[in-house]
């Protein structure tokens, strides 16, 4: 295994390579004595669907000109199934009343596994939150045609539509 972290975070100390039986060679950190496995980040993106199932929410933000999944990352001690709720609620004030997991993806960009749910949520309109650029509804073919093209969100959205390969 390759050393991606360079120092331990505990410490400051630069990390070496030992072996640790039945994982292979782990980061180390002399110092500490404790052997360091990768950190990453941990975020959930939504597949956001009306209550009949029939449209997909997807959204703006940031003033980029594409659209994309609700997303975002997990608080420290919580459940990714209560972050995907509360993603959901914080960005378009909406409550979720079913949750499936779908697929997970560890994305290198950003050093993130993300988590995709797809979520029913009760209907009524969205209040957006100031994250939110512009919002539209759409039926799974028009939210295909729509969603940013070669984007993780793009390929979530194909895997949970087409029930294919990721």
């Amino acid at each position: 295994m390759a050393i991606e972290m360079k120092y331990c975070m505990q410490c400051g100390e630069k990390l070496t390579e030992k072996m640790l039986e039945g994982e292979g060679m782990v980061p180390w950190c002399p110092s500490c004595g404790d052997f360091r496995f990768p950190i990453f980040n941990t975020a959930v993106s939504m597949i956001v669907m009306n209550e009949s199932r029939t449209k997909i929410i997807l959204i703006k933000q940031y003033g980029r000109p594409d659209y994309i999944l609700v997303a975002g990352y997990i608080n420290k001690g919580e459940d990714a199934e209560d972050a995907a709720k509360r993603e959901v609620f914080e960005e378009l004030g909406l409550h979720v009343k079913e949750l499936h997991f779908n697929h997970s993806h560890y994305f290198a960009p950003s050093n993130t596994l993300m988590l995709n749910f797809t979520v029913t949520v009760e209907g009524k309109e969205p209040t957006p939150n100031r994250e939110i650029d512009s919002y539209s509804w759409f039926s799974p073919e028009d939210a295909k045609a729509n969603i940013k093209r070669n984007s993780l969100a793009q390929r979530f959205l194909n895997w949970y539509l087409d029930g294919g390969e990721f």
